[in-house]
């Protein structure tokens, strides 16, 4: 028993000669682990674990203080846009959960979605429906104009009648653009509404809201 005793005595004051001696005048000793997980151990700082986290040891073994990581500029604005896109990532992910939430509760089926997309295409369908009308009308104004403009074959045509046709030509135009836009906007209009439907079957089928990346704009 004597024996073991001394034993743990004499490890005890070979560990504590170590620590003393890696401590150095200041009495103070840094430790901390290099990339490959090799503990190292000194009397100042650690220059090759500047990018890890290293801890100040009193003569004692005793922990005086935890020195952050030193970064470089480089490395530091590296783990900012790191930090950044993971915030971003998360704030898209809380994004696409509260729409996907609400996207839910507006169409809990699919009976429910088709109703809304031929409410959203009414517009455009008058739309189209008025200025296909009053092209007729042109059209038919047209005829008239154009038989009118028959007596003048080979002649100056009155003026007054040429100032007709370039009207009548500038309004059927401007239906003409009007059915094209109203036609985008249906393409705009059953493309949005696609994109839901996609979506909501998954979510119908039991995916769980945020989880199919961005939210259907």
């Amino acid at each position: 028993m004597r024996a073991w005793a001394t034993c743990v005595l004499a490890l005890a004051c070979g560990a504590a000669a170590v620590r003393a001696a890696a401590a150095g005048p200041g009495g103070v000793i840094y430790t901390c682990r290099d990339d490959q997980g090799n503990p190292i151990t000194r009397d100042r700082y650690i220059v090759e674990c500047r990018h890890k986290e290293q801890r100040i040891l009193n003569g004692d073994g005793s922990l005086r203080q935890v020195v952050p990581p030193t970064w470089t500029p480089e490395e530091q604005a590296q783990r900012e846009a790191e930090t950044r896109k993971k915030r971003e990532s998360e704030q898209g992910r809380n994004v696409a959960i509260q729409s996907d939430s609400l996207l839910l509760k507006r169409f809990p089926d699919k009976i429910t979605h088709d109703r809304a997309r031929e409410a959203a295409l009414n517009d455009s369908r008058f739309s189209i429906q008025s200025a296909e009308a009053r092209l007729r009308e042109l059209d038919a104004e047209r005829k008239g104009l154009l038989e009118e403009a028959e007596f003048y074959r080979g002649r100056r045509m009155l003026p007054a009648l040429r100032q007709q046709l370039d009207a009548n030509e500038a309004a059927a135009a401007a239906q003409r653009n009007a059915i094209k836009n109203a036609q985008a906007e249906q393409q705009r209009i059953n493309d949005k509404f696609d994109a839901q439907l996609e979506r909501l079957r998954k979510l119908w089928g039991g995916a769980q809201p945020g989880t199919q990346g961005p939210p259907v704009s």
